[in-house]
């Protein structure tokens, strides 16, 4: 059982009248009635932009209303009651925002697949979600849904939003956007009020949204969160960092991701702010220095990635580029190490640095994008504290944070003026969180979700007496910063009897730009080994400069040279650790990982279990 809670934190500022009130924003205590609010109020104002033969081009509210709607409408048309859910196999474009708000308008439950799923996948989650209708993006998408059609018999109707490809194609089964507008359109024309109707139904109890889990564990599992979790989430996480109407954010993590929906659908509903979408997985970086965003929040992948870009321009420079990228980096550095404990910084450096900010770090920020950036936050995984220091020093504010699916959003932060690199901050205003007697961070509050679709064995093995079970293990300071130090299911004890968090290690291996990921191995051995994930870009360049011939992937990993490269980067991580926690030996994986993998989550996490299945007599050879 959780042990006495720790002193109560601040409850966040709300419309309530009193706490069996509902959380409100503006008045509204449901995302469709804060949505048709915005879009009456708002009318002609950019709601979001999106990138159409190379230009990126505006959408008003207006149009947000009049597509949503249409959507919803028409869908109502073909038969949706409030309670179905509806799913969504798309990349992050406007229509998959226009879907979302018209399925939860109409009372349905919107639910994402992510793009990148097989068809088996898709099929699981349509028959576990019991979906009664699927929209899908293009004719790649649709041909998923066409090999499983068969096996989801509960599907009434699939939409598909782009016609490119498909100009011949016809089936009684799909239907296409542009019909699905009329229909909705006729409906409008029909009963002028019904939208509103509807809106004015939705109930905080309502389920919203249906979040599936990455399942690295074991099975997809659907977390219902109702309106109520996401008005709470929203108001909590803005009264902690505030975003302006002003403010241009770029979408591009999945929207099917609990944290990319919140920040890029609910958060600018609340902050009338405008979201950008990226064009594709593989433009991020060029959109990101077209936006030019006020904030931006990524996975660590991503930060690593841009880490190993700016270290390879660097080692492209000349001498004297090379030579004041140091002494900048190395001053930002100094100048870090008092901003991120909020400690004042001596003038003479803040002089210093402003030269080298002058000079040289500014150009950084801007050759990654971030120039105008207020902040930039990490979460969905933990990160190597070396990174987070390195981007507080070249004068981007970087903080961690923490929360999961099952709690709706951000349980807690740091901030700007409160921050302790390497924890994951204070909880935000109106969470409650604390240290169980087996160590688990556990937390309670309005947003926990209602629990996981069709499956009450689970939930009550996460919601205990109101408590949700996070299954990361922690501490928490004097100050009431907390900490993870690894997962319950992941901690590994020795042979010796060793408890050992492998997060902490693999943390200081990926900081290397020679290595993507890594895997520690350990549990009931002798000594630790990793699994290692090669930086194929980095590593590419690293064996065309030294003369090293590969001829693919797997003819790199097996390079000598290139594994006495990894060896190098390993010994030095090991001199951070202590004897039992130093990696012996390691094996790389030879072939090129991506989401459609089943190693990898769409969130470009690594299955630790699935990999040291399948990688299990690479592993044996270790011992």
């Amino acid at each position: 059982m959780p042990t006495s809670p720790p002193p109560s934190h601040a409850t966040a500022g709300t419309d309530r009248a009193d706490a069996r009130e509902p959380y409100r924003i503006d008045g509204c205590d449901t995302v469709p009635k804060l949505f048709l609010h915005r879009c009456r109020t708002l009318g002609e104002r950019t709601a979001h932009r999106e990138k159409a033969l190379g230009i990126w081009r505006s959408h008003t509210w207006a149009q947000f209303l009049d597509a949503a709607r249409s959507i919803g409408l028409g869908l109502a048309a073909l038969g949706l009651q409030r309670g179905d859910v509806v799913s969504v196999l798309s990349e992050d474009n406007k229509e998959w925002l226009y879907a979302d708000l018209g399925i939860q308008c109409m009372g349905g439950i919107a639910n994402g697949i992510y793009p990148t799923d097989s068809a088996d996948q898709v099929a699981f989650l349509l028959r576990d979600s019991d979906s009664r209708f699927v929209i899908v993006e293009n004719d790649e998408q649709l041909d998923k849904f066409l090999e499983i059609r068969d096996r989801v018999p509960n599907v009434v109707k699939c939409i598909v939003l782009e016609r490119e490809g498909l100009r011949d194609f016809a089936d009684n089964g799909v239907l296409f956007l542009d019909e699905l507008y009329q229909l909705g359109n006729r409906a409008h024309a029909e009963d002028s009020e019904r939208f509103e109707r509807e809106v004015a139904a939705s109930d905080p109890g309502d389920t919203a949204i249906l979040i599936y889990t990455s399942g690295t564990t074991g099975p997809p599992k659907g977390a219902m969160i109702s309106h109520a979790n996401i008005v709470f989430s929203v108001r909590s996480g803005l009264s902690t960092l505030p975003v302006r109407e002003e403010d241009e954010q770029l979408c591009f993590l999945p929207l099917c991701h609990v944290l990319e929906r919140l920040l890029s659908v609910f958060v600018p509903l609340a902050a009338k702010s405008v979201v950008n979408f990226a064009e594709s997985p593989d433009t991020v970086f060029d959109n990101l220095r077209e936006v030019s965003p006020a904030f931006f929040t990524a996975v660590p992948r991503l930060w690593e990635k841009i880490y190993s870009r700016i270290a390879l321009l660097n080692e492209d420079a000349t001498r004297l580029g090379r030579w004041a990228f140091g002494r900048a980096v190395a001053c930002g550095m100094r100048r870090a190490e008092y901003r991120m404990t909020g400690r004042q910084v001596p003038g003479w450096l803040e002089v210093r640095y402003r030269l080298w900010d002058w000079l040289v770090l500014a150009n950084v920020r801007r050759m990654i994008g971030l120039d105008r950036a207020r902040r930039i936050a990490t979460g969905a995984a933990p990160i190597s504290p070396d990174l987070v220091k390195w981007y507080w020093a070249i004068g981007l504010v970087m903080l961690e944070g923490y929360g999961q699916t099952e709690s709706s959003g951000v349980l807690s932060v740091n901030l700007p003026e409160r921050n302790v690199t390497g924890s994951i901050g204070v909880p935000v205003p109106g969470v409650e969180m604390r240290i169980a007697a087996d160590g688990e961070i556990v937390a309670r509050g309005p947003f926990v979700f209602q629990g996981y679709w069709n499956n009450p064995e689970k939930t009550a093995e996460t919601i205990r007496d109101g408590w949700l079970h996070t299954g990361d293990v922690g501490r928490v300071d004097a100050d009431g910063f907390f900490w993870i130090t690894g997962r319950i299911k992941d901690v590994i004890i020795t042979a010796g009897g060793k408890n050992i968090t492998p997060a902490t290690i693999e943390n200081q291996l990926k900081f290397s730009p020679y290595i993507a990921d890594a895997v520690v191995i350990g549990d009931r051995r002798k000594y630790l080994t990793a699994l290692i994930m090669i930086d194929q870009e980095n590593v590419e360049r690293f064996a065309q400069e030294r003369r090293v011939p590969f001829s693919d992937f797997a003819s790199l990993c097996a390079s000598d040279a290139v594994r006495a490269r990894i060896r190098a980067e390993v010994d030095t991580v090991n001199g951070r650790f202590a004897r039992v926690e130093q990696v012996k030996d390691f094996r790389l994986l030879d072939s090129l990982l991506t989401a459609e993998d089943d190693e990898l989550t769409p969130t470009m996490k690594l299955r630790r279990d699935f990999v040291q299945r399948k990688h299990k007599a690479l592993i044996e050879q270790m011992y």
